[in-house]
């Protein structure tokens, strides 16, 4: 993804079964990962951002039956020291639209020393491998900062 630079960390890869919700466009036995880049993220770029990412799953995509079949789910967000935000493209009572049709999430917050999952948290996002990861990426983002980078 040389559109958001080097990648810095990778997470474990695990099996998404979590949902059945991608079933029918991407099949079964469909594998999650986690991607941090070395360069922060500008969080005024998250709808930018999640433009392109879209583009890239139509791009890498197949249109079968006048649908688009995915072959990647792409989710780009941004972590502070303070919470997880993702972008979306499905509107719900808890997320905040940002324009052009896309939408912001807080999907965990950092409290207490944790991340911690809030009511509408996705389930692989409390699993504490997920958690565990994205708090290395906190703590690399703190160590950056007390760099001055």
């Amino acid at each position: 993804m040389s559109q958001f630079g080097p990648v810095a960390l990778e997470s474990p890869s695990y099996p998404f079964i979590h949902s059945l919700y991608y079933v029918p466009e991407m099949g079964r036995d469909l594998i999650k990962f986690f991607w941090a880049f070395a360069r922060p993220f500008p969080m005024d770029s998250l709808i930018e951002a999640k433009l392109f990412t879209n583009a890239l799953e139509e791009e890498l995509g197949e249109y079968k039956d006048g649908r688009l079949h995915r072959v990647v789910n792409l989710d780009p967000g941004y972590l502070t020291d303070a919470q997880l935000v993702l972008a979306t493209t499905k509107g719900y009572s808890h997320r905040i639209y940002l324009g052009r049709g896309i939408y912001a999430e807080v999907t965990l917050v950092y409290r207490h020393g944790a991340f911690r999952p809030l009511e509408w948290t996705y389930p692989d996002y409390r699993m504490p491998m997920v958690i565990s990861f994205l708090e290395e990426v906190r703590k690399d983002l703190l160590a950056e900062r007390r760099r001055g980078g």
